[in-house]
């Protein structure tokens, strides 16, 4: 695809930039801050923005000026920061503690329908509160990438755990994540609810945007992207990102 007339290129994160929870490797940090040099370039994922912190921006090089072309979107594009001298929150839908409340009670009994066994070694929460987004990890968020392959290769397990979500909890969006989650945010605030943000305050429309992702797929968790009307490119992980960047820089 030719990227000259775009004006923005968004990327998922885990499994499109990195490995699923991994910290971005050099080289991947390199091409992005060229990348950003020459592009607007926006960062969506189920992550929270600590997680952002420390996968993301921790890993990039260079000066710093270059972030006011860089745009993140953390917890599924439920919240928007953008580069100020600091990065400044411009908007969260956070849930309500009443709604807090009502998804992990759905959280827990959908765990039960689908008899989930808590494994005796966790890697962090099982179900984690990231403010505007509730996460189920099957074995917690900063698990080994090897044990999370391993734990729902098929979505199978995942897939049941979001059925049930979807069926007890009609107000709110309920969808497969990384390798072993599950994430239940409002209802119509997703990737592309992000995407629809970024159009607004970039002032800019549906045609100039290009997304990156891995999970185009209908029920994957770039799906949204597509789903909103914007050029979409699948790729199979960050070794594809790669070239693919490295032919735009070209």
């Amino acid at each position: 695809m030719n990227i000259d007339p775009k004006k923005l290129i968004i990327f998922d994160l885990d499994g499109t930039l990195t490995q699923s929870k991994s910290n971005m490797d050099p080289v991947m940090a390199e091409l992005l801050v060229k990348l950003i040099s020459k592009k607007k370039v926006a960062v969506i994922s189920a992550g929270g923005y600590p997680q952002f912190q420390t996968q993301f921006l921790a890993t990039l090089p260079g000066n710093e000026n270059n972030y006011s072309n860089l745009y993140l979107l953390p917890t599924s594009g439920t919240r928007m920061y953008v580069w100020k001298g600091g990065w400044i929150e411009q908007y969260a839908e956070n849930l309500s503690q009443n709604e807090k409340e009502i998804i992990m009670s759905a959280m827990n009994m959908a765990l039960n329908d689908a008899k989930y066994e808590k494994p005796e070694k966790t890697y962090g929460p099982i179900i984690e509160d990231r403010g505007s987004q509730i996460t189920f990890s099957a074995l917690g968020q900063s698990a080994p990438l090897e044990s999370k392959r391993q734990w729902d290769p098929t979505r199978v397990k995942r897939e049941q755990i979001a059925a049930f979500l979807k069926n007890k909890l009609p107000n709110f969006e309920s969808r497969v994540g990384g390798a072993t989650s599950v994430d239940v945010t409002r209802r119509g605030i997703n990737k592309g609810y992000g995407i629809r943000k970024l159009e607004q305050y970039l002032k800019i429309s549906s045609e100039d945007i290009v997304f990156v992702g891995d999970a185009l797929f209908y029920g994957g968790n770039d799906y949204p992207a597509k789903a909103a009307g914007v050029d979409c490119i699948s790729v199979k992980d960050s070794e594809e990102t790669k070239k693919l960047i490295q032919s735009w820089l070209a």
